[in-house]
């Protein structure tokens, strides 16, 4: 085989075949991604198989286990307007139409994540195999950018696949996995990779008929048709999220109705429309999150990974703790007085087991890794003790002194408190430099965020390997100093006591949660409060009570007396069946929002976030921007609370 290093980015091999085997592998970097420079170089690339016109072309990443993550999504800001966007779109849009019109076989072998302007460079190709493996992902996350796809990527995607899946693959921003992208034809075969070599072999010597979409999704895409499905899919969007604060999704179906059947028109809008978006408040805030995101995704990993985590607790928390820990391959052992309630928990962990592993073996492997251990069996071989019982300090102590002496010398106990400072937890310890708090939220396995809690004797090895472990088991590690409710719960907390003080006043929840889901937020106040649970909230209250004097709403007290704790007991602010939310035909009716309500429930929640800045409860305003959204749901169009209440001064 020839090899030619003659671009930065791109090997360029000819086998005796006179197959061309084309590797991207960015240079100085983990993943690839399509950088200006990467997409420069495969313009030329694609010029000289023009002109040297090999027998086949085999396109792969030089990157194990991961084939192209997307666009380079640092370049965004490099546009000073839409208009130079759009130019630079439409430029690699060309690119990519001359690849496709390759008189050649084109074959891209997808090993790894395959998103974005990746899954559009794939789709430029003629063929696609898939590596069946679980790293292997195909999807156009754009949308959740502010943006969609831009590089050919929305016509491409109705072509092979249909309107209607392309459509939802786009909106949706969910990923497939080879086997899924395989079934509705966005990929050719999805194959094990000891068998890759044969399938390439079989593809160039037998090269099968292009894929096409049945005849009810090419309907879809008719004329007539269009508007029709776009209207639907409109008002779906709009029940979940709101136009004006995310327009991404509205500018795709109109793109798509418009121009849906002429290809050459939509390929010049899809760039138009893109550039538009990019230089949008919406895109730019979204960014802003993805970059927040990276941020907390890269702290912790220097630290050695852990093998044994040993969780006391087997309540909603513990239990989801234990079995997250467990799915991402630690062995786990789950300790608690009650029988019953280790069962429960076991069956918990199989429900999530089988919904993301999905195969016997896989599922199976996984409850091998989570032990039941009433008896504390795996205190002593753990390297990581998660205590997740009862949110009392003096519960919280006895049980230290009790299993302190059974610890390895090097293991980390750490507390899932919620809100208690860790120097108060410390004090029974003889060792509270091996001590740290690590702070899930409910549910485990959705809350992408967890506080990693330095106390003031906290080893900064052991801070280290807390952040590391919170990054290990694929959350994000937020670093938060010791303090009363630490930062998301002590932000968070006098925006719920605000909701709940105008119940008091006589306002209806149904307004009060409206106020909120008209500014933004993913959820109504009063109904997240029933999803945390009322008594949890009343306990954290108490807490804030004490350290900074905030009074708690006699109706808070009153309904935990009577056992109204939310949707875990069926009733709270709302009534639920099943844990959901139960709807009156009122409750069908849309509450308009009310400024002065919005105002009443933010303004709170602004303040103690200025307050934790000032205060030094975490290090920056990007930190508290990423722990309120990734650890509430704050309205992730605005940046985080601190970046709009900057923007909001500004504009002023």
């Amino acid at each position: 085989m020839t090899e030619h290093t003659d671009y930065r980015h791109w090997t360029w091999s000819i086998a005796e075949d006179h197959i061309l085997h084309l590797t991207l592998d960015r240079a100085d970097s983990s993943q690839n991604s399509l950088s200006r420079e990467v997409l420069e170089e495969l313009e030329q690339i694609v010029l000289r198989i023009e002109r040297e016109r090999p027998q086949a072309l085999i396109l792969r990443s030089g990157k194990p286990g991961s084939f192209i993550v997307g666009a380079d999504v640092s370049e965004f800001s490099g546009f000073t307007a839409a208009e130079e966007a759009a130019i630079y779109i439409r430029k690699v849009q060309q690119s990519f139409l001359r690849l496709e019109q390759l008189s050649l076989p084109t074959l891209a072998i997808i090993d790894g994540p395959c998103l974005g302007g990746g899954l559009e460079l794939a789709l430029a190709c003629r063929y696609r195999i898939a590596v069946d493996d679980p790293a292997t992902s195909l999807g156009f996350p754009e949308i959740k950018l502010g943006i969609h796809p831009g590089f050919g990527g929305t016509v491409r995607s109705v072509q092979r696949i249909g309107a209607l899946p392309a459509l939802q693959l786009m909106l949706t921003g969910r990923s497939l996995s080879a086997g899924q992208a395989r079934r509705n034809g966005l990929v050719d075969a999805s194959v094990p990779r000891r068998v890759l070599a044969n399938a390439i072999k079989v593809f160039l010597q037998n090269p099968p008929r292009q894929q096409q979409p049945g005849l009810g999704q090419r309907l879809l895409n008719s004329t007539p048709l269009r508007p029709l499905l776009a209207g639907l899919l409109r008002r779906k969007i709009a029940a979940k999220v709101a136009p004006q604060h995310y327009p991404a999704a509205g500018a795709l179906l109109d793109l798509w109705r418009e121009h849906g059947n002429d290809p050459e028109q939509m390929y010049q809008a899809e760039a138009e429309s893109v550039a538009r978006l990019l230089s949008g408040p919406t895109a730019q805030n979204l960014v802003r999150v993805f970059f927040l995101q990276m941020a907390l995704k890269n702290r912790g990993k220097s630290a050695a990974p852990l093998r044994r985590v040993h969780v006391i607790g087997a309540g909603s928390m513990g239990r989801d703790i234990a079995a997250w820990c467990a799915l991402q391959g630690l062995q786990v052992s789950l300790q608690d007085l009650d029988p019953q309630a280790l069962g429960r928990a076991i069956a918990a962990a199989d429900k999530l087991f089988s919904k993301k592993l999905r195969k016997k073996h896989l599922i199976r492997a996984a409850h091998d890794r989570l032990m039941a251990d009433p008896g504390g069996l795996g205190l002593q071989r753990a390297e990581l003790v998660i205590e997740a019982i009862v949110e009392d300090a003096e519960v919280k102590k006895k049980l230290y002194q009790t299993i302190e002496p059974q610890l390895a010398a090097d293991a980390i106990l750490a507390s899932n408190t919620s809100s208690i400072p860790l120097e108060e937890l410390a004090a029974s310890l003889a060792r509270p430099e091996r001590f740290l708090g690590i702070h899930f939220f409910n549910p485990v396995p959705k809350m992408p965020l967890v506080e990693v809690v330095t106390a003031a004797a906290s080893a900064p090895e052991v801070i280290a390997r807390g952040e590391s472990f919170v990054q290990q088991i694929k959350h994000l590690p937020l670093p938060v100093k010791s303090a009363p409710g630490f930062l998301v719960n002590r932000v968070l907390m006098p925006y719920l006591l605000a909701a709940v003080k105008l119940v008091e006043e006589g306002y209806k929840p149904a307004s009060i949660d409206q106020a909120a889901l008209s500014f933004g937020m993913p959820m109504g106040p009063l109904h997240l409060a029933d999803q945390v649970g009322l008594d949890i909230c009343l306990s954290v209250a108490k807490v804030f009570a004490e350290h900074f004097k905030q009074p708690i709403p006699e109706i808070l007290t009153r309904m935990v007396a009577a056992g109204q704790l939310g949707s875990k007991s069926g009733q709270g602010f709302y009534r639920y069946q099943r844990g959901r939310k139960k709807r009156s035909w009122k409750d069908w009716q849309k509450t308009p929002a009310d400024p002065q309500l919005t105002e009443r429930l933010l303004n709170p929640l602004f303040a103690e976030a200025q307050a934790c800045l000032a205060e030094g409860v975490v290090s920056s305003a990007d930190l508290v921007d990423a722990g309120m959204i990734f650890g509430t749901g704050f309205a992730p169009f605005t940046g985080g609370p601190l970046h709009y209440l900057q923007q909001r001064q500004e504009a002023t």
